[in-house]
């Protein structure tokens, strides 16, 4: 059963979230995939400050592999180039994905 990986961020600056988007567009989705999700999506929300990366991973398995070979170095690069500092506040949950339609 397919596994969705969602991060979401929260931003006190704009042009720190504008940035962030634009890292994860040119880089930090393909890297992930490249490292075992099957797709990526970022939501940026319409009234705050707020975006939402969506992962789906083929199964838990493949998500867990992700987590011990490739996360740690990952996310160090991310805090590398947007120190929470910047006013990032990150949140990470996980999800089994129980039904799709169509």
């Amino acid at each position: 059963m397919a596994l969705r990986y969602v991060v979401g961020c929260r931003f006190t600056d704009r042009q720190v979230l504008e940035r962030w988007v634009e890292w994860l567009r040119n880089e930090h989705l393909a890297d992930v995939c490249a490292a075992g999700a099957l797709r990526a999506e970022i939501l940026k929300a319409d009234s705050e400050a707020y975006c939402e990366v969506h992962y789906t991973f083929a199964d838990r398995s493949s998500f867990e592999r992700y987590e011990t070979d490739s996360a740690p170095r990952l996310r160090e690069e991310g805090l590398r180039l947007f120190p929470l500092s910047l006013g990032l506040e990150y949140r990470r949950a996980t999800f089994e994905v129980l039904g799709e339609y169509p």
